[in-house]
């Protein structure tokens, strides 16, 4: 099953502990792994531009949809066999450690 991990920043997290892995060392393992299918850094919530259109008229604004001190930071699609083996994976990134991990599953349309 095909999971999304949203690899999210997190205020109150501590900084001062180091990384037990880089970013970089955890996607060579998943990717040599076979876990991990693609992913990517997303730029700062600043940079967003929200779209909405309602009754045919096209709002677009500058900027994310929420407003919080928390943002995704970049994502991963994993492959694996259940949500157990999903948490496995997200528990070793990094941003684990320092933000936080939002997983979904995948909902293909068919």
């Amino acid at each position: 099953m095909e999971y999304m991990l949203f690899i999210c920043t997190d205020s109150t997290a501590p900084t001062t502990e180091p990384p037990v892995h880089t970013i970089e060392e955890w996607v060579v393992e998943t990717t040599n792994g076979g876990t991990r299918r693609h992913g990517d850094r997303l730029r700062p919530a600043n940079d967003a531009t929200t779209v909405k259109l309602r009754g045919g008229r096209l709002s677009v604004t500058a900027g994310p949809f929420a407003k919080t001190t928390e943002w995704i930071a970049g994502y991963d699609v994993i492959e694996c066999g259940d949500l157990d083996a999903a948490i496995e994976i997200a528990a070793k990134h990094p941003m684990a450690q320092f933000g936080q991990i939002e997983i979904r599953p995948m909902w293909p349309i068919e």
